[in-house]
């Protein structure tokens, strides 16, 4: 078995990331579920979180924010088709936390069911972003 499988990041801009794993956790509709080398094949919805990308050890590489999408996993690959995919580390807490206002002001506003239904999904996305910065932030912190 390898030590290793492809994964990517694909939105509809431009693939993302593209490397090679040796651990992917991933904010699944159902929860977070672990991918590594040799997994059974599988398809999953994505809720809006984080992916982490982790080594052997545990150890966190990277983390990339995901507002949604799907998974499709096989023993050599897994890609993410993601309508949003962001570097954690590049998103600002004043960015996060603007759109977690927007988004609960837009909320206050929908007048009809399918204008409330974009905007519960814009609110869980922003809180999620802002979820996501937080506990970067945390590790940031706890690792100086």
């Amino acid at each position: 078995m390898a030590d290793t499988f492809q994964f990517e990041i694909v939105t509809p801009a431009k693939a993302t990331l593209s490397q090679a794993a040796e651990l992917v956790i991933i904010p699944g509709a159902a929860g977070d579920f672990g991918v590594l080398p040799g997994h059974a094949p599988m398809l999953s919805t994505l809720r809006p979180g984080t992916i982490e990308i982790r080594d052997r050890t545990l150890k966190i590489l990277q983390r990339v924010f995901v507002e949604g999408g799907f998974a499709e996993v096989t023993p050599e690959r897994c890609t993410i088709l993601a309508e949003e995919a962001v570097a954690v580390e590049s998103i600002s807490r004043d960015d996060a936390e603007t759109r977690v206002k927007r988004a609960h002001d837009a909320l206050m506003l929908a007048k009809n069911l399918g204008v409330r239904t974009d905007a519960e999904r814009d609110v869980l996305a922003a809180e999620a972003m802002l979820a996501a910065v937080v506990a970067f932030e945390t590790s940031q912190t706890r690792a100086h």
